[in-house]
């Protein structure tokens, strides 16, 4: 059993045919995604392997990122693993609490916490998460249904349909973002939103205008009369998952054209589009929390899951003063 902890070290064939195989595979774990996220500024990528045989057997990529000043940034330095681990059925507990011990070891120094964001079902492999010192924390999501869109149009809600007819009706198209000026508009509309009701960490500009690049992601916008009034940025795995990673609209300005809906809505349409059955939400909060997020995703008709978050705490005393400061600071 051989550790690989280097892009170089894994050979290209054998991750794509991993990402094929898997039932748990996400774009979060491929090629693709590991190099955006070794293209932007702020993030550190890692990736770790376990190879047997010359063959490779499991995989996780991830991020390193932290936010704000260089306090806050010692307070928030965190390793971020979207959809969680690639793993297969023919992944043994062995071979999988090898890829995770090198995990914690390798990045204990680095950042304050570990944590996976799954987006799949790992309740096969909870038992050794747990094992090695990752404690299970509950959070949905929602699944649709891509097969066509006469099924996505079956699923909506009696009030999608009407505004999403509406909206298209009354002059609003939805399409890709043509130039970055589109994409920076689409992002001044986003960050008013986390400024003034999400109140969490986004992303620079720099991140929406490389993802839109990229062959796999797109900012797809919601347009009136020439300007840009919502969008989504869409990211997704060929003929399997499109995912709402970033959503906006300007729904107080535009109430009668609902730019949130539409926006959604052409992310769930190029999902059927490029021939995926599933749309991911990337999300709908926990399940004791009251979360307007979730009722506005609920009404497009998804299949509501829980397949919640693995947390390793590499620094316990920072990691709760981390908490009560950022808590702190979101009241103020």
């Amino acid at each position: 059993m051989t550790l690989l902890t280097q892009y170089s070290q894994i050979p290209a064939d054998q991750w794509d045919t991993l990402i094929e195989k898997s039932p748990v595979a996400s774009w979060f774990q491929t090629r693709e995604a590991y190099c955006f996220f070794a293209s932007l500024s702020f993030m550190e990528p890692f990736v770790f392997g376990v190879s047997e045989d010359d063959k490779l057997i499991c995989l996780t990529v991830g991020y390193l990122q932290g936010d704000g000043n260089w306090i806050k940034r010692k307070l928030t330095r965190r390793a971020i693993i979207v959809g969680g681990p690639l793993l297969t059925p023919q992944t043994s507990e062995e071979q999988f609490s090898s890829m995770l011990k090198a995990l914690r070891n390798e990045l204990r120094g680095q950042c304050i916490y570990i944590e996976t964001r799954n987006l799949n079902d790992y309740s096969p492999w909870r038992e050794c998460f747990e094992k090695n010192g990752f404690t299970y924390q509950a959070h949905l999501n929602f699944h649709l249904d891509t097969t066509s869109t006469d099924i996505v149009n079956s699923n909506l809600s009696r009030t999608r349909k009407r505004h999403i007819h509406v909206g298209l009706r009354d002059g609003a198209t939805l399409e890709p973002a043509s130039s970055d000026k589109a994409v920076g508009e689409f992002y001044s509309i986003l960050l008013d939103l986390y400024k003034k009701k999400v109140k969490k960490p986004l992303p620079p500009l720099e991140f929406f205008q490389k993802l839109h690049h990229l062959p796999s992601g797109k900012i797809l916008v919601v347009k009136h009369n020439g300007h840009v009034i919502g969008g989504m940025a869409y990211v997704c795995l060929d003929k399997k998952v499109g995912y709402e990673w970033y959503v906006c609209g300007m729904d107080e300005t535009f109430k009668n054209l609902y730019p949130s809906e539409l926006a959604t809505y052409a992310g769930i349409q190029a999902t059927v589009d490029r021939g995926c059955p599933r749309f991911d939400f990337m999300g709908a909060g926990k399940p004791d929390v009251e979360y307007g997020v979730r009722n506005f995703k609920a009404l497009f008709g998804g299949t509501l899951v829980e397949h919640g978050r693995f947390l390793y705490t590499c620094h316990p005393l920072i990691y709760n003063a981390g908490k009560l400061f950022l808590n702190t600071i979101s009241k103020i």
